[in-house]
């Protein structure tokens, strides 16, 4: 093999970002290796029975298309692997009940497969020519070879898309409450930076609602755990259900949810929106439960409901003050309850 060919391959393993981007020039070397005037690498599903031409390069008069789909067991490659014949300069005298080949003009051909490391397998790299042609052991080892290089970038390409979507997972765990599947606290807080740049950008107020589960560890100690986390998710669920489109729910922790959202243009009047926010809220939580294991009928939550100024309060105050107005409303709810009747 010489110097020249070393360095290009060495080169385009290098630089290749995609299997595509390492195939198209290892066709063109295949074929100034061969003297066959079709190179071309096969992707084969097995369970479907069929072979398709993922990337072909045609330089004269025998063109293989990409695209091409044949049926698996009328191929050439099918009949290489099982009778362990990788080359043949006679097609029809050797395989003449290939209809593909016959259609194609297929009168020389080389082969490997491509197997992952399970064995299992991807394709074949081919050449092939419409005229009798010998290969030189050059021109094997380089198929070989070039087999071999497309293999590796293939499981490497398996393992990055893998671990791509193992991290994609992973985000989506670190953002999500696991119980409820709502946003959690981490993202609300990352969210809620970006509502209130919004808010700012369109002149208008952002709606902050801190949501407290009155009586929710009497929930707890009297239906036990189970029902208690089936109710958060119930509440949570209803709380979904009656968000507008561009709201920001999660769950804080424990039985606290938070809702945010676009609140009027700056100079309206701010009052009406928390009104409405907190007949809504209410609606929402309060009623009828049919749990699994039992039914109630839930009083209602605690809310603390604030109208911000993005210009002049910062997500962490606008937080504290609907957390304060939670827990007012919180000790004046319990001190009714207080109350002689």
């Amino acid at each position: 093999m010489s110097d020249a060919l070393l360095g290009q391959i060495s080169e385009t393993v290098a630089s290749a970002q995609t299997v595509e981007q390492l195939t198209r020039p290892l066709l063109t070397m295949l074929e100034l290796v061969t003297g066959l005037e079709s190179t071309y690498l096969t992707r084969i599903d097995e369970t479907a029975g069929v072979q398709s031409i993922l990337y072909a390069r045609n330089s004269k008069v025998m063109q293989i298309p990409e695209g091409l789909s044949v049926p698996w067991g009328d191929t050439l490659c099918k009949r290489a692997l099982d009778a362990g014949q990788p080359f043949t300069d006679d097609v029809a005298g050797c395989w003449g009940d290939s209809d593909a080949a016959r259609a194609l003009g297929i009168c020389t051909y080389a082969s490997t497969p491509v197997r992952m490391e399970d064995g299992s397998l991807f394709g074949t790299l081919c050449a092939a020519s419409s005229e009798k042609r010998p290969i030189t052991q050059e021109g094997r080892q380089v198929l070989l070879l070039f087999g071999t290089l497309i293999q590796q970038h293939i499981q490497r390409e398996n393992l990055l898309e893998k671990l791509q979507r193992a991290n994609r997972e992973l985000e989506g765990f670190s953002f999500t409450d696991t119980l409820t599947g709502l946003p959690n606290r981490r993202f609300i807080f990352q969210e809620l930076g970006r509502l209130f740049s919004l808010a700012q950008r369109e002149g208008r107020r952002v709606t902050v609602a801190f949501i407290d589960l009155d009586g929710f560890k009497q929930i707890n100690d009297t239906y036990g755990h189970e029902t208690g986390d089936a109710f958060l998710i119930e509440v949570g669920r209803r709380l979904a259900a009656g968000m507008r489109g561009s709201d920001l729910l999660g769950r804080l922790g424990g039985d606290e949810f938070v809702l945010a959202g676009l609140g009027p243009a700056q100079g309206q009047d701010s009052e009406l929106t928390v009104a409405a926010m907190r007949r809504r809220l209410a609606a929402l939580v309060e009623g009828h439960y049919d749990l699994p294991c039992c039914a109630m009928d839930y009083p209602g939550a605690s809310l603390g409901i604030i109208s911000a100024d993005p210009r002049q309060t910062t997500v962490d105050q606008a937080l504290q003050d609907a957390d304060a107005a939670m827990y007012l409303e919180k000790r004046q709810r319990r001190e009714a309850r207080a109350q002689p009747a």
